[in-house]
């Protein structure tokens, strides 16, 4: 039997869970420079606040903050700079068009390692209302009171 790849996360983004539902989820990667790629792989990513925008007819990532690399030197990245992500122009054209029409947003889920390479998994989200955001937090309450037996 074929063992599957250890694919380590080095960041995820746990509260857009919370904030969006997530619709739909695409592979993408990313461009980093060298001392990016340093910095994520010791786990200086955050993605709170980030988000994927369509502009020019690329994708990229907006607003991610890639610590800077404690070993780099005057050749080290700026941390809040935007990111291109590297997906097919079909599927930028698609993205543009369901976030223009149907007023959803990109939203980084995680960083994670796949073949070597640094990969996104970018979410297409819909804002949930506060509403909604407390009766799922209802329904994960009752949900545990059955799980116990209570």
């Amino acid at each position: 039997m074929k063992e599957k790849p250890f694919n380590p996360v080095f960041a995820e983004n746990r509260k857009a869970r919370h904030d969006y539902t997530v619709l739909d989820t695409i592979e993408c990667g990313i461009q980093l420079s060298g001392t990016e790629v340093k910095s994520v792989r010791v786990g200086g990513v955050s993605l709170a606040g980030a988000y994927g925008a369509v502009l020019r007819g690329e994708l990229w990532l907006v607003g991610a903050d890639i610590a800077a690399y404690s070993f780099g030197n005057r050749f080290n990245h700026n941390p809040k700079s935007m990111r291109k992500l590297l997906v097919h122009a079909k599927e930028v054209e698609q993205l543009r068009l369901k976030t223009e029409a149907k007023g959803l947003t990109l939203i980084p889920l995680k960083f994670y390692l796949k073949r070597g390479r640094i990969k996104v998994a970018l979410g297409i989200c819909r804002g949930k209302a506060a509403y909604d955001k407390r009766e799922q937090l209802k329904a994960k309450a009752v949900r545990r009171d059955l799980e116990r037996g209570g």
